[in-house]
């Protein structure tokens, strides 16, 4: 975090654990035995998204996606009325409750020195899930207030669940915000729609020392990190702008990124490892962390997720440098 330069740049992969993410109790043991594998330099817990609007009615199945996402098969928005139905929810009701144990369970059992990431959806994000984004996008343009009430329901949710992870002793959140795409709101709808609501959730989690921010799609609203405090960026660098170089230039904290989910699907170890090293060139090795633009898909092979830890052993601090 100081850009000095390190023995290697660290490295954190994540994915999703369909089946295994439905308790607390096996999504924490599937993390704890990922880790135990691969030795990442942090662990982000990553239950489905639906943990988080459960508790309002929503449902989901498991339907093979190769992400390992869940598919919605009840919404719980249909009515622009519906978003000021929306009641407020305590970090005890069942489901966010569940994902609290699953945290307290997977810090006694972790190693100490290793930071643990909670995941966390922006209100947007979860508003989608609720209603769908059509209808999301749709009710905002035209009912905007009531999407602004149902917003603020769901932010003020949000803010009591990550107060209550502050005390499973948690090092920072995984913030997973997916609409400051060009392809879906324009930055200004962002703005008025996004940013308070996402300042609101993370006020709790201000004190915390490793925060990743990640932003989802292509054409991202870059800019927008000077509207947060976040230590670590995360984005699909290679399929978007900016590049990890670019970034570097534009954010004072730690770029994370550096490979094509596909690679690590449909490449083989050299490739796998040629874009590592591109990533670290790229950076030179500083306020860099090897990872992917998103989740890593559940069908990616073992030999390439250790492809990609075995390329930083071989780091050398002299690449690209000015010798």
């Amino acid at each position: 975090m100081r850009g000095e330069l390190l023995d290697r740049p660290p490295i954190a992969l994540w994915r999703h654990f369909p089946v295994d993410d439905q308790t607390p109790e096996t999504l924490a043991k599937t993390t704890l035995h990922f880790q135990s594998i691969y030795d990442f330099d942090l662990v982000k817990v990553t239950p489905a998204s639906s943990f988080s609007i459960r508790d309002w009615g929503a449902e989901d199945e498991w339907r093979g996606h190769t992400e390992g996402t869940r598919q919605y098969t009840k919404r719980v928005i249909h009515d622009p009325r519906d978003w000021e139905k929306l009641p407020v929810l305590d970090s005890k009701a069942p489901h966010l409750a569940g994902q609290l144990a699953c945290l307290r369970l997977i810090r006694a059992r972790l190693n100490p020195e290793t930071p643990l990431l909670q995941t966390v959806f922006s209100p947007l994000a979860m508003a989608k899930n609720l209603a769908s984004n059509e209808t999301l996008i749709s009710h905002l343009r035209l009912y905007p207030e009531a999407v602004m009430k149902g917003l603020a329901t769901i932010a003020e949710t949000t803010r009591r669940f990550v107060e209550a992870c502050l005390g499973t002793g948690i090092d920072g959140v995984f913030y997973a915000i997916q609409h400051a795409q060009a392809s879906l709101l324009t930055i200004d709808e962002y703005k008025t729609f996004g940013i308070p609501f996402d300042q609101k959730v993370l006020e709790p989690s201000s004190e915390l020392w490793c925060n990743l921010l990640h932003l989802h799609g292509r054409d991202v609203y870059f800019s927008l990190l000077n509207s947060y405090k976040f230590q670590i960026v995360n984005w699909h660098d290679r399929e978007t702008f900016p590049s990890l170089t670019e970034a570097q230039q534009l954010f004072d904290g730690i770029v994370c990124g550096g490979m094509r989910q596909g690679t690590l699907v449909y490449g083989d170890q050299v490739e796998v490892q040629n874009e590592a090293a591109d990533a670290i060139r790229q950076t030179r090795g500083k306020r860099f962390m090897l990872g992917t633009g998103c989740v890593v898909p559940i069908i990616a092979s073992h030999g390439n997720l250790m492809a990609a830890r075995n390329a930083l052993i071989t780091f050398d601090g002299r690449v690209g440098s000015e010798a």
